[in-house]
């Protein structure tokens, strides 16, 4: 479990989200219907966003899952771009500059950075949340220990 206290000055912003995530998520445990409203409600209440949703693993690809903003790529090879790279890795991508970003996918030209957070339940790999600005630099340390807890508060709340 991620401690936000380590979180730094946006911990009370994440702690609040946390606790909204908690009560949006309480009484409905459907993945469709929760990754909608997680990535609306990230759309919503997190600055600098041009777009913010779920791909989803099906057999070592990723598929366009529930999301907010511009259209967006449809399906990605797992270990191509940052959602690639954050899949076949496990591990979280927090990317100052996606332009460069070996193998960068620019489903969207605004964006400039980018959150990539694995969702992994039980041990399987659920697919990625995606998180994109159009500024460089815009997700820190505390974004991402803020996000991640998110994700293990949905993934917790959520069948999958």
């Amino acid at each position: 479990m991620i401690d936000l206290q380590q979180v730094g000055q946006g911990r009370e912003g994440y702690e609040l989200l946390a606790a909204q995530l908690e009560s949006l998520l309480a009484d409905e445990r459907d993945f469709i219907a929760n990754a909608a409203q997680f990535s609306a409600f990230l759309f919503s209440e997190v600055t600098e966003l041009n777009w913010a949703g779920f791909y989803l693993n099906k057999g070592e690809e990723l598929i366009l899952g529930p999301f907010q903003g511009k259209v967006a790529c449809v399906r990605i090879p797992f270990g191509r771009g940052v959602c690639g790279a954050a899949a076949s890795s496990r591990q979280t991508q927090c990317i100052e500059d996606v332009h460069a970003f070996p193998g960068h996918i620019a489903c969207d030209s605004a964006s400039n950075s980018e959150l990539v957070v694995p969702l992994v339940k039980d041990g399987r790999l659920v697919g990625v949340l995606d998180l994109d600005s159009p500024q460089l630099a815009r997700f820190r340390a505390e974004d991402q220990i803020g996000i991640e807890r998110l994700v293990e508060i949905f993934l917790r709340l959520t069948d999958c």
